[in-house]
C-alpha cells in the first residue's frame, strides 16, 4: 500500500476540510487506521458503478473525477490535488461510485476505508459533522462551477480554478499544474485551444504559465478578476 504518513503528511491531513474540525485524538486514531496508497499516472482508483469502498485525501499529485458520456467521452467533474479530499459523499449511499477516479500524475493518497468512516460516523458526532461539512463544500463547488459556465468568461473560470489552488489570500504564489492541460480545460468547460487563449488573457493579471507551473504575482488581484460580474473580454 505504500509508505506511512510523515509529519508533513499529517499536518496536511489535519488541514483537510474533511478533518479540520476533529480533535487531535480522533484524527490520530483515524490516520493510524487508514492506508497510504501510491499510484502511477493513469491508475484507476475506482470505476463508476463499483461498490463504494473508500474515500481519499491527496498527499501528492493530481487526481481527476469523471463520468463517461453516452458517446464514450470523458466529462471531467472535478480535479483534486494536495490536501483535498474526494469520494466522501459516496460513502453515504453505501452503494456505488457515481463517477470514476483516476490519477493524472504519480500520486500518494491517504485511503480511508468505508467501514472505518461509517463506524466513526455512527459513534462520533464530530466525525459526522466534519463529513457533512466536507460534502456540503463539494456541492457548493459544483454549483459554483455551473454558475461560472453560464456567467463567466473562459479567462475568469481559469482564474477561479487557479486561485482555488492557492492557500493564501494575497501576494505572489506559484501553483504546480498537471502537464495535461486538457484536464484543466475539461474542468473549466473549455476546449484546449480556448484554454491557451485564456492563459494569454491572464498575463494582464500577473499570471505567467511555463510548462506545468503557474506563477501568480498577486492572488487577490486574480481572485477579484475571477468574481467580477462584468465580463471583461470574451473568449
Amino acid at each position: 500500500m505504500g509508505s506511512s504518513l510523515g509529519e508533513i503528511d499529517k499536518e496536511l491531513v489535519r488541514k483537510a476540510a474533511l478533518f479540520s474540525n476533529l480533535s487531535s485524538q480522533d484524527l490520530t486514531r483515524l490516520m493510524s487506521e487508514s492506508n497510504v496508497q501510491t499510484a502511477n499516472a493513469g491508475e484507476t482508483l475506482f470505476v463508476q458503478g463499483d461498490p463504494v469502498s473508500a474515500c481519499f485525501i491527496v498527499l501528492e499529485g493530481w487526481v481527476k473525477i469523471y463520468r463517461l458520456t453516452p458517446g464514450g467521452n470523458e466529462a471531467v467533474v472535478s480535479v483534486f490535488t494536495r490536501g483535498q479530499s474526494f469520494a466522501e459523499a459516496a460513502l453515504f449511499s453505501k452503494q456505488e461510485y457515481p463517477v470514476t477516479g483516476e490519477t493524472v500524475t504519480r500520486s500518494r493518497l491517504l485511503r480511508l476505508p468505508c467501514e472505518l468512516l461509517l463506524h466513526e460516523i455512527r459513534t462520533n458526532p464530530e466525525v459526522s459533522l466534519a463529513m457533512l461539512a466536507s460534502t456540503s463544500m463539494h456541492l457548493h463547488d459544483l454549483v459554483q462551477q455551473i454558475e461560472q459556465l453560464k456567467a463567466s468568461t473562459g479567462a475568469q473560470r481559469v482564474a477561479e480554478f487557479l486561485t482555488s489552488l492557492c492557500p493564501v489570500e494575497g501576494g505572489a504564489y506559484t501553483v504546480e499544474l498537471p502537464y495535461d492541460k486538457s484536464l484543466i480545460a475539461g474542468r473549466v468547460g473549455m476546449k484546449p485551444e480556448s484554454l491557451s487563449r485564456a492563459f494569454g488573457r491572464l498575463r494582464e493579471f500577473g499570471v505567467i504559465i511555463e510548462k506545468n507551473v503557474a506563477a501568480i504575482s498577486d492572488v487577490q488581484r486574480l481572485r477579484n478578476f475571477s468574481v467580477t460580474e462584468t465580463k471583461v473580454g470574451q473568449l
